[in-house]
C-alpha cells in the first residue's frame, strides 16, 4: 500500500470529475480494497438518497489524503479523528457526522490502540515494559497506529524516541502483526478492534498473542491499551458546496444501520485536541517552541541554580586569579630578596677573598713602588751632577712604566671588589683566565705554587660576567694553593678546551685530593675544612656558574690530587 498509494492518488486525481460526481476521500489504513468495502454501505446510501449525484470513494493513505484536501481534488473526507483535527486546523474542514457502530461503543469513545505482543514473552505484560524494546507502528503521523500510544507512554515517563526502539512499517496494519509473530519486533500498535477482526477472520491465533495493559472497550468484545477517543468523522472541505454538504449531512443522519455501521450527529473532538496539546504536535506544535518568558517561568529554579553556579565560578576564577597574582608578587619579592642576598654574599666573598690576598697584593704593589723610588733617587743624583741628561730621561721613563704597573694592580683590585650588578657580555675565556692569574700570581709566588696554563686557541666566545668568572677562578686557585701547603712539589694547572655543550675550564693540582666527607658536602653552604674559612666560596661559585647556564663539579684525579671543572655554553653556535 505504501507504494501503491501515490499511484492510486495520481490515477484518481488525474481523471477529471464528471458532471454530478462527488468524490469522498477515505483513509485506507487496511488497503484500498478494504477501505472501499468498509464504506460501501455509506456510498450506496448517499447515491440512493441523492440520485442526481454520483458518490465515489477515493481510498488514500495519510499523506495522499492530505494532498487531495489541499488541492481540492475531493469534496468530502472520511478519516481518523487525529487526521481530521489536523485538516480542520490547516484547511478548515468541518465535520458533519460521526460514524456509529451498532452494536459497539458510543461514538464519543470508540477509537484507541491495542499494543500486541507475543504470549510467550514473559517480559511484556504492560506498556511500562516497553522500555528498551522494539515497537512497530504504522507511521509517525498515524492516530490509532501510533499517536494514541505515544500519549500513554509519555504519561508513564517514557520517551519513545529515545527509550524505545521504534520501527515504522506503514500500512496496512496486518504487516505489524506479521512482524510481531516472526520476531522482527517485540510489540506492535494496532487500531482498536482490528485484533478481534483478524481473529474472527481466522487470520490471527489468539493463543500466540496478548494485548499489553489490556482493558475492555465498553459495549464491545474489543481490548484496548489506551484511552478512547471519538470515532471517525465525515467532513466536508471549505470549498464544498454548502447546499450539497447540508444534503449529505441529512442523508447520513437518516441512514439506517447497515452492516453494523451508521452515522450520528458530530461528537465533541476535544479529547483529540487534548492529545495533540499534550504531545505538542499538529495545531499545537507551536507549544514546543517556547518563548523566553515561558522557559524562564517554567524553569526558573534550574536557571537560578545555573546562574548561581556561574556566579560562583566567576567569583572562584577571580579569587584564584587574585591569589595567583598575590603569590606571584610574593614569589617575585622572595626571588628578588634572594638575588640581593646572593649578590651581597657574593660581594662579601670577594672582599673576604681579597682580604686573604691582601698581604700578597701589597707585596706585589711594593715591587713597582720600590723600583720607582730607586729610579727617582738615581735621577736626582744625575740631575745634581748635570753630567748624564740621557740617563735622567731614561730613569723618568722607567718610573712611568713602574707607576703604570702599580696602577694596573690597583685597578684590577678595585674592579674585583667593587659592588656592582652582573654585566653579561661576550668575552674570551682565555683572557679571563689570564686576568685572574694576574691577581693570583702574588699569592702563588708567596705560597711557592707553580701555575701552568694549557689554553686552547681559537675558542668561541661566551656570554658571561667577567668579574664573576674571575671570582670563581680565584676561589678555585686559592683552594688549590691551600691544599698544596703541605706538599713539597706544588703545582697547579689551568686548562681550557672545547667540550660537548660549550667550553670547559679545569683547575687541577697535585695535592692530597678530597676525602669522602668533603666530596659529599663539597658545595654545601658554610661547609669548610679551613680553620678561618667561611664555607661560601664553592657554594657561591656553583651558583654563579649555574646562573650562566653552566655546571661546576669537583673530583679526585686518578694520579693524585683534585680537579675542579666548570662548563659554560657558547655565546653562539660555533661556525664549522
Amino acid at each position: 500500500m505504501r507504494f501503491l498509494a501515490p499511484i492510486l492518488l495520481s490515477v484518481f486525481l488525474a481523471v477529471p470529475a464528471i458532471a454530478g460526481e462527488v468524490r469522498v476521500g477515505v483513509l485506507a489504513y487496511r488497503g484500498a480494497e478494504r477501505a472501499e468495502q468498509d464504506w460501501l454501505g455509506t456510498v450506496a446510501h448517499l447515491n440512493a438518497s441523492l440520485p442526481d449525484r454520483q458518490f465515489v470513494t477515493v481510498p488514500l493513505d495519510l499523506p495522499g489524503l492530505t494532498r487531495a484536501v489541499e488541492t481540492h481534488q475531493v469534496d468530502f473526507v472520511i478519516t481518523n479523528p487525529g487526521h481530521y483535527v489536523e485538516l480542520e486546523s490547516r484547511f478548515h474542514t468541518t465535520r458533519i457526522a460521526t460514524v456509529e457502530s451498532s452494536p459497539g461503543p458510543t461514538p464519543g469513545a470508540a477509537i484507541g490502540s491495542a499494543v500486541l505482543a507475543r504470549a510467550d514473552d514473559p517480559t511484556l505484560t504492560s506498556l511500562a515494559d516497553l522500555r528498551g524494546k522494539r515497537l512497530a507502528a504504522v507511521a509517525p503521523d498515524a492516530f490509532g497506529g501510533y499517536r494514541v500510544v505515544w500519549r500513554e507512554l509519555q504519561s508513564l515517563g517514557l520517551d519513545p524516541s529515545t527509550q524505545i526502539n521504534l520501527r515504522f512499517l506503514g500500512f496496512p496494519m496486518e504487516t505489524i502483526v506479521a512482524a510481531v509473530e516472526n520476531g522482527q519486533t517485540d510489540a506492535g500498535i494496532l487500531r482498536v478492534c482490528l485484533y478481534e477482526q483478524l481473529i474472527e477472520e481466522g487470520r490471527l491465533d489468539p493463543l500466540k498473542f496478548r494485548i499489553l495493559s489490556a482493558r475492555h472497550v465498553p459495549d464491545t468484545p474489543c481490548l484496548t491499551s489506551t484511552r478512547l477517543y471519538p470515532d471517525w468523522p465525515f467532513a466536508r472541505l471549505d470549498s464544498t458546496d454548502p447546499v450539497l454538504a447540508k444534503q449529505v449531512g441529512i442523508a447520513l443522519l437518516a441512514m439506517p444501520v447497515t452492516d453494523g455501521q451508521g452515522w450520528t450527529v458530530p461528537v465533541d473532538y476535544q479529547s483529540v485536541h487534548e492529545l495533540f496539546r499534550d504531545l505538542k504536535i499538529g495545531p499545537y506544535e507551536h507549544l514546543a517552541r517556547r518563548s523566553f518568558s515561558e522557559t524562564l517561568r517554567d524553569n526558573w529554579p534550574w536557571l537560578m541554580l545555573g546562574a548561581l553556579g556561574i556566579l560562583w565560578w566567576v567569583v572562584h576564577v577571580a579569587r584564584v586569579e587574585y591569589l595567583v597574582r598575590s603569590r606571584t608578587d610574593e614569589l617575585r619579592q622572595v626571588h628578588e630578596s634572594a638575588r640581593r642576598q646572593r649578590d651581597e654574599m657574593e660581594h662579601a666573598a670577594r672582599l673576604a677573598l681579597m682580604g686573604e690576598m691582601a698581604s700578597s697584593l701589597a707585596h706585589e704593589i711594593n715591587q713597582p713602588l720600590a723600583a720607582i723610588a730607586n729610579y727617582a733617587r738615581g735621577c736626582q743624583r744625575r740631575m745634581a751632577d748635570g753630567s748624564d741628561p740621557e740617563g735622567v730621561a731614561e730613569g723618568v721613563g722607567l718610573i712611568a712604566v713602574q707607576a703604570e704597573r702599580a696602577a694596573d694592580i690597583v685597578r684590577r683590585m678595585r674592579s674585583f671588589v667593587r659592588k656592582r650588578l652582573p654585566e653579561p657580555q661576550s668575552i674570551d675565556i682565555n683572557d679571563v683566565i689570564r686576568d685572574s692569574l694576574g691577581l693570583f700570581q702574588a699569592i702563588a709566588g708567596r705560597a711557592g705554587v707553580q701555575v701552568d696554563l694549557s689554553l686552547a686557541e681559537g675558542l668561541p666566545p661566551i656570554t658571561a660576567d667577567r668579574v664573576q668568572l674571575e671570582q670563581v677562578l680565584l676561589n678555585l686557585l686559592k683552594n688549590s694553593a691551600d691544599a698544596l701547603a703541605a706538599c713539597e712539589q706544588r703545582r697547579t694547572t689551568i686548562t681550557s678546551k672545547s667540550a660537548v655543550g660549550g667550553l670547559e675550564v679545569m683547575v687541577t693540582d697535585n695535592g692530597p685530593g678530597l676525602d669522602a666527607q668533603t666530596l659529599a658536602h663539597l658545595f654545601d653552604p658554610f661547609f669548610t675544612t679551613k680553620k678561618d674559612g667561611l664555607g661560601l666560596g664553592l657554594s657561591l661559585s656553583r651558583t654563579i656558574i649555574e646562573a650562566h647556564g653552566g655546571h661546576l663539579w669537583g673530583e679526585n684525579r686518578p694520579q693524585g690530587g683534585a680537579s675542579f671543572h666548570f662548563l659554560l655554553p657558547h655565546a653562539e653556535r660555533p661556525q664549522p
